[in-house]
C-alpha cells in the first residue's frame, strides 16, 4: 500500500502560495507555452533585473516594460471551453510578437498577461504611441465572431523606477489604471502620493523595517510597497 504523502509541517507563506500558482498556470497552460515558446514566468523579472543592473542608463538606452492584459478573458474559457481559450492567447502572442520592433522582448507572464521589454533609442513617448497603435490594431476574434480587446500599462525606468519590483509595480499600477477606467487602453504610470506610515504598524515591526532597509540599502517605503504587492497578489486584487 502506498503511503499517503504527509503535509508540510510548517505554515505557508505569502512566497509558497505565489509560487504554487505559478506552477499551476504554466501546467495548466503549458499547450500555449509550447506553442507560443516565449520565455516564462519570473523569466521577465530575471531578464529586468539584468538589464537594469547593466550600463544600459549610463549608455543613455530607454528601457520601458509593458504590462499586456487580455480584456474578459475568463468568459472566453467558460462559454467557448479551454481548448479556444488557449488558441485565443497563441493567437494573441503571436500578434504581439509581429508586430514588436527590434529592441523589444515578450514574455508570457501567466494566464491571460504578458509582459515586453523594451531597450534601446526609442523614447517612451514613441513606444506609448506604439503601444496605443498595437492594442487599437488588436484583431483577435472569438469564434462567435466578437472583437476582443487588450488593456495595457508601462513604466521607464529610471524615471518611474530604478529596481526591477518597483518597476513592475509602477507598470501593474497603470495596468489596474486602465482596467478601472475602462479597459481597451495604454497607461503611463504616474507619480504617486505618499501616505506617511500610521499607526498600522508595531513599533517591533518599524524597528526591524528601519534594520531591514539599512541592510538592503533599499528604503522603507519602496520595502513596504513590494510587500503589499505579494500580498495583494495573494488575494487576486
Amino acid at each position: 500500500m502506498t503511503k499517503k504523502k504527509e503535509a508540510p509541517s510548517h505554515p505557508i507563506t505569502v512566497e509558497d502560495h505565489i509560487e504554487l500558482n505559478k506552477q499551476n498556470t504554466q501546467k495548466k497552460h503549458s499547450a500555449v507555452n509550447d506553442a507560443l515558446k516565449f520565455p516564462v514566468g519570473d523569466q521577465f523579472e530575471k531578464d529586468l533585473t539584468e538589464i537594469l543592473d547593466s550600463d544600459c542608463e549610463a549608455n543613455g538606452e530607454t528601457v520601458v516594460i509593458a504590462l499586456v492584459d487580455f480584456d474578459n478573458f475568463l468568459h472566453i474559457n467558460n462559454d467557448f471551453g479551454r481548448e479556444v481559450g488557449d488558441k485565443v492567447l497563441i493567437a494573441t502572442g503571436l500578434y504581439i510578437k509581429e508586430h514588436l520592433p527590434k529592441d523589444a522582448c515578450v514574455y508570457r507572464i501567466g494566464g491571460d498577461e504578458f509582459g515586453i521589454i523594451f531597450k534601446g533609442e526609442t523614447e517612451r513617448e514613441e513606444i506609448f504611441l506604439f503601444l496605443n497603435d498595437l492594442k487599437n490594431g488588436f484583431d483577435v476574434k472569438t469564434p462567435d465572431g466578437a472583437s476582443q480587446s487588450l488593456t495595457i500599462g508601462m513604466a521607464t525606468a529610471f524615471v518611474d523606477a530604478s529596481r526591477c519590483a518597483e518597476l513592475v509595480r509602477k507598470a501593474d499600477g497603470a495596468l489596474y489604471r486602465a482596467k478601472v477606467s475602462g479597459r481597451n487602453r495604454v497607461a503611463m504610470a504616474k507619480e504617486e502620493k505618499m501616505i506617511p506610515k500610521t499607526s498600522h504598524y508595531t513599533g517591533d515591526q518599524l524597528q526591524r523595517l528601519a534594520k531591514l532597509s539599512k541592510r538592503e540599502g533599499i528604503g522603507e517605503a519602496i520595502l513596504l510597497r513590494e510587500a503589499l504587492d505579494i500580498l495583494l497578489k495573494k488575494y487576486d486584487i
